[in-house]
Order: C-alpha cells, then structure tokens, then sequence
C-alpha cells in the first residue's frame, strides 16, 4: 500500500468518527437545555444510535455490498448528513429533533461498517495494517471532544455549535470519500438473504452453552453501558467540571493505550478473566462516579473516566475475538454481525430506554440526584458479572494466540 493511499484511509477514519464524537457525547448536555425536553426524551434521542445500527446492516446487505462502490455511497451518505446535522441545529422541538435524528443515524451508521471494508480492500495485511489505520478514528473523537472542551461550549450554552461543526465535517468528508481508492460492491450479481444479513447464519452457535451465556452477558452488559455514554457529560457538567467534554476525551486515550496491550493479557489471563475484569471495570466505573465529586475526590470522577479502556476493550475487544475463534472461517461475519445487532442495537437500545426512565426519576430542581442514578448501572453490571463468573466455563485447551488476540483488535470499534 502507498503512502498516500495509507493517509487517505488515515484521514477517513479520522474525519468519520470526529463527525460522531463532535456531537454525540455531549447531546444530552445540549437537550437539557431546550425548555421542556425531559430525561425519557434523551433517553430515546441516544436510542436513535441503536435503531441506526440495527438497520445499518440491511443498508449494507441489501444496497452498498451489491450495487455501488463503497467509496461512493460513502460520499453521498456523509453529504446528506451534513444537510441533516444542519437541520438538526436549527430545531427545538423535540419531536422533529428526534425523527430528523434517527434519519441521520440511519445514514451514519453504515458508514462504520463502509471505512472498515474500504480499508481492508486496500491494505495487504490486515492483522498488521489496519489497526494502525483504525486508530486514527480514536484520534479523531479525542480531537473532537478537546475541541468542544477548548472552546468551552458547555459552559457558554453555545452546544448548538457542535451540529454545525459535525455538518461542516460531514460535508468535507462527503467530498474527499470520492477521492479514496475504487472499493467495487462484493456481491454485485448475487443474492443476499435475510438470514445472512442479521446474523442467522451463526445462530447454531447459541447451542453451546459457554456462548450463549457470552451472548447474554454482551446484551445485558450494553444496558449499563448506556448510562456512560447517555449521561455522563450531563454529570460532569451539573458537577461544574469545566471542559467535560474534553477531559472525558481520557477515556479515548486508554482504549488506545490498553489497545496495544490487549495480546499481553491474552497470552496471560484468558477470555474468562479478560471478560470478567472487564464487567469489574463498570462496577468500579459507576461507584467512582456515585461516590466522587469536584473537591477532594475530584480523582475519583477522573479515575472513572480513565477506565473506560480497561471497560471497552477488555469486554468488547476480547468478545470479539472470542466470536472470532467459535464462528471459525465460514460464518465468522454473521457471528460478528450477530453480536453487534444484539449489543449496539438490542442492548443499548434498551440501556439508553432505562437511563432516561432512572434520570427523570431521580431529577431534581437542582438537576439531578447522580449518586442514585448511578448506583443502577453498577448494581446491574454486579449481576451480570456475578451471573457470568459463575455460568462461564473457561475452556482449558482453547488457546487465543498473540496473532488471533490482534486479530480481535483489528475489528474493534470506537466507543
């Protein structure tokens, strides 16, 4: 691969999730300040991420894979979310803020799974050379979050700028996606069935015990996920953390950081204990924030945030990797499908539901009672770590190598 080829791909993946990540984490920061917008209604706009990807796929299976170049329903996707996000900006409402939302989460969410297959037509090793391309996605929600942090738009009631932001992006991305490499549709001519598309494929897969029970805990563990991404910049924020969206950009920066570390654990720990320390790290996570604050235990809402590395990837990233050996080679990408629609979409959908329903509960006159909000995360993540660690069998001749453990790595997502 080129140089230029590999900037090109680097910068895709940069300008991609810096669209998401300029307005994403600190939405409902952004609606609590729209008079009348209640917390069940954050709640469902951040459900709207859900929705998109549980028909992200169809989008994929049905169109993108069979009739146009990657690059090119790229383009047209980012062009018409730049015209969405720009509408966005301009609505108080919340009714028409939600549906004009779920549109562009239906158009963006497939443009996850499009940079990931233009980069691996390109690339000749994809173990090596696309976790280092992938990165750079990481870099671009970080750069995002210092952004919004730097100009202090939290604190100056100026959110609305980061639609405007995304939607300038979202254009210029739009426009360079025709410039990448020719990434022609794999399966022009051939017929795509429904089963394939959301994962049934790899249904047979649920037979064995030790996977069903991992499927189960993937889904349950998205609903505290939830919380994190739904609630956490309106936290900071009530608790007059200047720059929050900047300082949770911490969370980035350890996913990277224990990105290069993950095939040290493999090769040490295994997959139960990996699963395991992960589910841990959420407990830990919420009763940080439960019992932290902006005076002497100020390092216990960063320590909170810090963790965000050891959550993701030592839950995420491992599963991954652990559906990757199952599946083997033939229904690997419906196993991979099948756990995405089950977390990102079935889970999290009803996480962000039960983060709005526990926000309004526990609202205030001053804003919020945080510390019992955040006792429900830590205590359902408890129950499934529990259920899991005593369900989960660990499989003794089962061994994930250093080059499986990358593997894993390289289909990671950004959070």
């Amino acid at each position: 691969m080129s140089t230029s080829t590999r900037m090109k791909l680097s910068l895709m993946m940069f300008f991609n999730f810096f669209i998401w990540g300029a307005w994403f984490v600190t939405m409902g920061t952004y609606l609590q300040g729209i008079e009348g917008i209640t917390d069940v209604q954050i709640g469902l706009a951040y459900g709207t991420q859900s929705l998109g990807a549980i028909i992200a796929p169809f989008i994929i299976g049905l169109i993108a894979d069979k009739f146009f170049a990657a690059q090119k329903i790229l383009g047209l996707l980012h062009i018409a979310g730049a015209a969405l996000l720009y509408y966005i900006s301009t609505l108080d409402n919340f009714s028409s803020f939600y549906i004009a939302l779920l549109i562009y989460m239906i158009l963006y969410m497939p443009t996850l799974a499009l940079v990931n297959s233009i980069s691996f037509k390109q690339i000749q090793d994809p173990e090596k050379e696309f976790s280092n391309i992938r990165v750079w996605g990481t870099v671009g929600w970080i750069v995002a979050g210092l952004i919004i942090g730097w100009l202090l738009w939290e604190q100056k009631n100026s959110l609305r700028n980061t639609f405007l932001l995304s939607s300038g992006m979202s254009l210029l991305t739009g426009l360079f996606s025709f410039t990448l490499p020719n990434t022609p549709p794999p399966k022009a001519n051939t017929k795509t069935t429904f089963g394939e598309i959301i994962g049934l494929d790899a249904i047979g897969l649920l037979k064995d015990k030790n996977f069903l029970i991992f499927f189960l805990a993937s889904l349950l563990i998205c609903i505290p996920l939830a919380f994190y991404y739904q609630a956490t910049n309106m936290f900071l924020n009530e608790q007059n953390v200047q720059g929050a969206a900047g300082k949770m950009t911490m969370g980035q920066m350890s996913e990277m950081l224990f990105l290069f570390l993950m095939p040290l654990f493999f090769k040490r720990l295994g997959v139960k204990k990996m699963l395991l320390i992960g589910m841990g790290a959420w407990v830990v996570r919420y009763l940080l924030f439960a019992f932290g604050d902006t005076g002497s235990s100020m390092w216990m809402l960063y320590g909170g945030i810090v963790l965000h590395g050891i959550c993701y990837d030592f839950f995420f990233v491992t599963g991954q990797v652990y559906t990757n050996e199952r599946a083997g080679e033939k229904i690997r990408s419906s196993a991979q499908g099948m756990i995405t629609l089950a977390t990102y979409g079935v889970g999290m959908l009803i996480g962000f539901w039960i983060a709005g329903m526990v926000a309004e509960k526990y609202a205030t006159a001053a804003g919020h009672d945080w510390k019992q909000i955040w006792i429900v995360p830590a205590a359902i993540a408890f129950v499934v770590l529990a259920l899991y660690g005593l369900l989960f069998k660990e499989e003794k001749t089962k061994v994930i190598t250093k080059r499986n453990a990358e593997k894993g790595l390289a289909a990671s997502p950004v959070s």
